[in-house]
């Protein structure tokens, strides 16, 4: 299975195609895809973020039961939505989903909704950057695929409160670890692209690359009790090496006076930047 460079819905899966959209012959500069579950608190303003740059939105909706499907397919910016209708909940199973379900939605983007340049993003993730200017410009011809530079966001102690629905995410709380990954979020189309393996964020895209873009990733900073939350699904739905004796550590820690990875903290910008250094 690890194999697999082309994904096909089951039993328990949907393609749902808005019918503004469902014009198959239609070519989009930037197709936007997404795997989201009970994100109801975050998914209309992270749609309203990326739908600045992204010419078309589809979603992977993993059996959410808090709303987080009809806010997603009242929104403008989505053509369709792959609805789960059963959350499997195995530890082998989720490793399996992180990637089958990127895999699938960039099957069906193809299918359906063919795009020059792909676009793979997560709920709790703000950019920095013109990517709308780029996909249409004369240096992205010459690459295959972007890395984005991802910070995370840190709940700290005079900066605590818990976000709110409704409010912006992007700039939201005040300090950053310096640690950062460079991520495979952007990429060109083609005959080659695909995602395979175990536990993949990212596609297998030949070809050249370059590192443009920030990234504000907000997954470790939303919330006290949203940390704590993320802590216990990492312990219990995902192998103990070496994701649950990380996030088994974390548990109860969600306020912060450095990194995770003992760095100072840092305001986003250029002292952040100045001092940054890979993730190891």
């Amino acid at each position: 299975m690890n194999g697999i460079t082309e994904w096909e819905l089951d039993a328990d899966e949907e393609l749902i195609v808005k019918p503004a959209y469902a014009n198959i012959n239609t070519k989009y500069p930037l197709v936007a895809l997404t795997r989201i579950r009970n994100e109801a608190d975050l998914i209309v303003d992270t749609l309203d973020h990326v739908s600045k740059f992204a010419d078309a939105i589809i979603v992977y909706d993993d059996a959410s039961d808090d709303g987080t499907f009809d806010m997603a397919w009242a929104h403008t910016g989505v053509v369709g939505i792959i609805r789960n209708h059963k959350w499997r909940n195995s530890i082998e199973e989720r490793l399996l989903s992180e990637t089958r379900h990127r895999g699938l939605l960039l099957t069906m983007a193809k299918r359906y909704f063919a795009g020059q340049w792909y676009f793979c993003f997560d709920a709790d993730e703000r950019y920095v950057g013109d990517i709308r200017s780029f996909v249409r410009s004369s240096w992205a011809a010459r690459l295959s695929s972007v890395r984005i530079r991802l910070f995370d966001a840190y709940i700290t102690g005079a900066d605590s409160e818990p976000y709110i629905q409704g409010n912006s995410l992007l700039n939201f709380r005040k300090f950053f670890g310096p640690e950062y990954r460079d991520i495979r979020m952007l990429w060109k189309g083609g005959d080659d692209d695909h995602y395979t393996g175990l536990d993949s964020r990212e596609p297998i895209v030949p070809g050249p690359e370059d590192v443009l873009f920030y990234c504000q990733h907000y997954g470790k900073s939303l919330s006290i009790q949203h940390w704590n939350a993320t802590c216990e699904y990492y312990v219990k739905y995902f192998p103990y090496e070496p994701y649950g004796r990380k996030w088994q550590a974390r548990m109860g820690k969600a306020i912060h006076d450095r990194s995770d990875f003992d760095a100072p903290l840092y305001a986003w910008g250029g002292d952040l930047f100045g001092n940054a250094r890979p993730m190891i």
